[in-house]
């Protein structure tokens, strides 16, 4: 069973999603999935083309903004902003393991107003620590 874990009302964080997965967000209320992991960075699991076939062949929408190792630039910020505005419903963001999807949420739910210690304690019930992109949640905030 996949591992969804609520961020918000609207928002869920996952570890790396396999095909059938699809299906379950779907059943689980989920309209848009977004896919913060760059293609080939593990190369047994499936790639961005793969997962966007199956959202879009189930009525999902399908949205990829890939977060590698060198990290989060406004560009990506801005991109999350626009895909939660976009949402018709829940959406479900996913990476290897959760957390960049998490800290992606966090600095585009900062950007959009929310409170800092809020999205904080919202992390940390789901399970992750956004402790390392805090000061630039802080400074999104108050922009």
């Amino acid at each position: 069973m996949p591992d969804f874990k609520p961020l918000s009302e609207t928002v869920f964080a996952s570890p790396q999603i396999e095909l059938p997965d699809v299906a379950f967000a779907k059943t689980s209320g989920v309209t848009t999935i977004v896919n913060n992991r760059p293609d080939g960075e593990e190369p047994s699991a499936p790639q961005s083309q793969a997962i966007e076939a199956e959202a879009l062949a189930a009525g999902l929408d399908y949205i990829s903004i890939p977060i590698g190792h060198s990290g989060f630039s406004e560009v990506q910020v801005d991109a999350m902003v626009e895909a939660m505005k976009g949402a018709k419903g829940s959406m479900l963001a996913y990476c290897r393991s959760g957390t960049r999807s998490t800290f992606l949420w966090a600095l585009a739910s900062a950007k959009m107003g929310a409170n800092p210690d809020a999205i904080t304690q919202a992390a940390l019930a789901a399970g992750f620590d956004v402790s390392p992109v805090r000061p630039m949640m802080d400074m999104l905030a108050t922009r």
